[in-house]
């Protein structure tokens, strides 16, 4: 499942964290079908767009023809060693054509020319094009995956690195890069491999704060963390993952913990960890995953501690399921929840960014079909999907590295974790295409969950909301549309970074964020009065939900009579395949 927009720079050959993470959505299986997203169908939609409208190919058509015409002249004039402007830069983010000879040798600077011409010329084409809703979204996207897949870098002979690497080498590195692309023919689905895991294990250097499964069900473990603090608040903590992928996003690499952090900072932390879907398991629904995960935890984590309250801390789809809990609870006048903090979380699809136009009658149609036969949403398919959203970076820039200058795959906790991958149970990923993609009921208080009607302005509990600037699996402004829908106490902050890291944010000197405390109805005019701070925002929220945490108090016991502990943390469902 899903990774570079995130603000941690990647080392050579290695990929930033954010991209690897995308896989946390699993409208991902959209594009898992033999024809993902109706590539064939978007791109017939675009040439008899054309058809109707040929002033405006002839348009674009001039336009590049004359402006490879310059490029031509550009790049003789280098050719005799005169001084020539681009006729087009390459964006300062991409790094195919970071390489000093893309601006000093006259043969790549023609190539990069032409090539960034045309793949601009494609792209205005879709964008000149009168087609409607996803169908546009859909032709630029097939677009997209063209001028990616046809890029010069991704050839031995339109790779200056690579053929600079191959002389130094004296041809090994050539002869390596084989090797990799051979095995990762065989071995990896004819995807070049994204990382070395072989130096992670799950429960030691993965998943590794200390703690005790404390309750299984069919569905998921909890975990109880062994305090590290000689006192804790008396208000418990609950981390609420997605089932996307396994939990231990939330619980990475020692000093890039959240659960560790908020272990550290005097909470007592439980965790959900979720099984991984099987066959037998295509009837559970998203009624099943409230009832049987946070709502069940909490009974049992108030009979543990004693608490009456608990607070949650709640990631993407996780976040999208504790506002249905929130709400569910409040129908019931169930107040046990103190707080909530919904990290780079939907709960207004009005605006859910490109992966809603995936989400289409014909999509969701195809995708049932196909989960029909398996009863499952399989991993693997969900991570080709966000390869082709980001395959500049999840899938070409690991051709370059690994087939082309035969490059091991760099070993990164983010990217191994990711790796992980889990499925879906068909009814639950059903469910939630058409209700919440499809008709936006939780935001527009239509949908009824586990026999309750969700209304959002029915919940009292304090809400804490993060979202990250470069997210595009759940994009800022979207996320930010809920601070709209509470009529509690909400504080919005947006993090720096993306979808993954910036949740994987602890305190580092590259770390901003930006709060405010009034929340009009425009994000922008948000952004606009917000006051950025040069650091983590897990510093802003230790204060936040301190102050709702209680008094201190000594520590509760791991696990109770009742609920003995079963075994030592991350459990046994994280190591299901």
């Amino acid at each position: 499942m899903a990774v570079s927009e995130i603000g941690i720079e990647s080392e050579p050959g290695r990929l930033d964290a954010e991209v690897a993470a995308e896989a946390l959505e699993p409208e991902a299986g959209m594009l898992a079908d033999a024809d993902p997203i109706g590539f064939a169908d978007a791109m017939a939609d675009l040439g008899r767009a054309f058809s109707r409208d040929p002033s405006s190919l002839a348009s674009i058509a001039m336009r590049t023809g004359a402006d490879l015409g310059l490029a031509g002249v550009a790049t003789a004039l280098r050719a005799f060693g005169l001084p020539a402007e681009p006729q087009i830069r390459a964006e300062r983010r991409d790094r195919r054509f970071a390489d000093a000879a893309w601006d000093r040798d006259p043969w790549f600077f023609g190539l990069q020319q032409s090539y960034l011409l045309w793949s601009r010329s494609m792209l205005e084409l879709v964008g000149a094009a009168r087609l409607d809703g996803p169908e546009k979204l859909k032709a630029g996207f097939a677009m997209q995956v063209l001028v990616d897949a046809l890029a010069p870098t991704n050839v031995l002979a339109g790779n200056p690195a690579a053929l600079r690497r191959a002389v130094e080498t004296g041809g090994l590195s050539v002869l390596r890069g084989l090797r990799n692309m051979a095995d990762d023919v065989l071995h990896n689905g004819g995807r070049p491999r994204q990382v070395d895991d072989s130096g992670f294990k799950v429960g030691e250097n993965l998943a590794a704060t200390p703690g005790q499964v404390v309750y299984r069900n069919r569905l998921m473990e909890l975990i109880q963390y062994a305090p590290q603090t000689p006192t804790v608040y008396e208000t418990p903590l609950l981390l609420s993952p997605p089932w996307i992928n396994k939990y231990y996003v939330m619980d990475l690499a020692p000093g890039r913990s959240f659960a560790e952090w908020a272990v550290q900072h005097g909470h007592t932390v439980f965790a959900i960890s979720y099984r991984n879907p099987d066959a037998e398991m295509r009837d559970v629904a998203l009624d099943d995953y409230l009832l049987h995960g946070p709502r069940e935890a909490l009974d049992v984590i108030a009979e543990i501690t004693g608490s009456p309250r608990t607070n949650i801390a709640a990631l993407c789809l996780g976040g999208t399921l504790t506002t249905m809990l929130l709400a569910h609870l409040a129908h019931h006048g169930d107040d046990r929840v103190r707080s909530a903090t919904l990290l780079n979380t939907l709960i207004d699809f009005g605006e859910p960014g490109m992966l809603g136009s995936f989400t289409d009658p014909d999509s969701v149609r195809r995708l049932a079909r196909r989960m029909a036969a398996s009863g499952v949403l399989e991993g693997a398919d969900m991570a080709l999907t966000f390869d082709l959203l980001r395959a500049n970076d999840l899938i070409w820039n690991y051709v370059a590295s690994g087939w082309l200058m035969g490059e091991d795959p760099p070993a990164f906790d983010i990217l191994a974790w990711n790796a992980d991958s889990t499925r879906m149970p068909a009814a639950m990923h059903s469910f939630y295409l058409e209700h919440c993609y499809g008709e936006n009921e939780l935001a527009r208080g239509e949908m009824e969950l586990a026999g309750a009607p969700l209304q959002l302005d029915r919940i009292a509990a304090d809400i804490y909301l993060l979202a990250a600037k470069e997210d595009h699996i759940v994009p800022w402004t979207s996320a930010y549309k809920a601070t709209q829908l509470f009529t509690g106490a909400v504080r919005y902050v947006l993090s720096s970074s993306g979808h993954i890291a910036g949740i994987v944010n602890p305190p580092n000197p590259k770390a901003r964020h930006w709060t405010g405390n009034k929340l009009p109805a425009d994000p922008q005019a948000w952004l606009a009065g917000a006051t950025q701070h040069d650091d983590s925002w897990w510093h802003d929220w230790a204060d936040w939900i301190g102050e709702r945490a209680g008094s201190r108090r000594e520590p509760p016991l791991m696990g109770s009579d009742a609920h003995p502990p079963l075994g030592p943390a991350p459990g046994t469902y994280v190591h299901e395949r």
